[in-house]
């Protein structure tokens, strides 16, 4: 099979392997050719409680007719981190033209975690990701995101597998096609729950906690999940190979003294 073209709309890190530093290796591993185009520039993980950031919305907006005027098309587009309301709109118009040319759009609406937003994510900036989740085939928040999305309220015990039915809908009616929600417990299981357009399908993806806390897990997840999407597998399979090579990724590496700097990915892409 020809392997996709996939472009990272994500920022990108000098310190650390999250976001972009992190999915593109993994792509790159799994044979996809890999673009990427910054959202911001950020000096290291916020998880060391000190950064520098630089936003590109300016940039961005000169690389899009570029690219339209020398004919550059992806076959997949993953966006993540956006740094203003204004890149939000621009990104999801360019996303929603590129759809109507045959690209799949997968949309990481990166806005919090553990029931509470990240600094800086205004009400505005949610309204934005709802934009982005109504051009996306598929969208992955994690429990806390899916509740803002879709104005619902969280629960830090989670919710029951109805609860996470009426959730999964509730994305749906954003205007996605299918729809993952990850880190939400279901009747006190650690767990992911998803939904596939194609066939109908709801599913529940259970998995056992490693109680320590590494920045970048969820962009891992991402990229094994699109690379293996990509290569013609079906949703709720690549979504467990996306869950065990996370698990795998922090067992082997939840003895390392600095966590904030995320997983040494290029020491263990033969996991994947």
């Amino acid at each position: 099979m020809k392997k996709k073209q996939i472009l990272l709309i994500n920022d990108i890190a000098g310190y650390g392997k999250v976001a972009t530093a992190a999915m593109l290796p993994i792509l790159s591993y799994l044979g996809h050719p890999t673009y990427n185009l910054p959202t911001a520039l950020v000096s290291n993980t916020l998880d060391y409680g000190k950064f520098n950031i630089l936003e590109t919305t300016e940039y961005i907006k000169g690389v899009f007719p570029v690219w339209r005027e020398l004919g550059f098309s992806f076959d997949a587009i993953a966006t993540g981190f956006m740094a203003s309301e204004t890149q939000a709109r621009i990104i999801a118009a360019y996303c929603r033209e590129q759809a109507e040319n045959g690209t799949v759009v997968y949309v990481d609406p990166i806005m919090g975690d553990e029931g509470k937003l990240y600094n800086g994510v205004t009400d505005e900036a949610i309204k934005s990701m709802r934009e982005m989740v109504s051009v996306a085939h598929l969208v992955f928040p994690n429990y806390t995101e899916a509740c803002y999305l879709t104005d619902s309220q969280y629960d830090a015990a989670g919710v029951t597998a109805e609860g996470a039915r009426r959730l999964l809908d509730s994305l749906l009616k954003l205007g996605t096609k299918s729809a993952l929600i990850t880190s939400i417990r279901v009747d006190g299981q650690p767990s992911v729950v998803g939904y596939n357009h194609v066939n109908g399908e709801y599913f529940t993806q259970p998995y056992t906690e490693i109680p320590v806390h590494f920045p970048g897990t969820g962009d891992i997840f991402s990229a094994v999940l699109i690379g293996y999407l990509l290569g013609g597998k079906e949703l709720k399979p690549s979504t467990r190979k996306a869950m065990d090579v996370v698990y795998k990724l922090i067992d082997l590496n939840k003895d390392n003294t600095d966590k904030n700097r995320g997983i040494p990915l290029e020491k263990y892409l033969d996991v994947l």
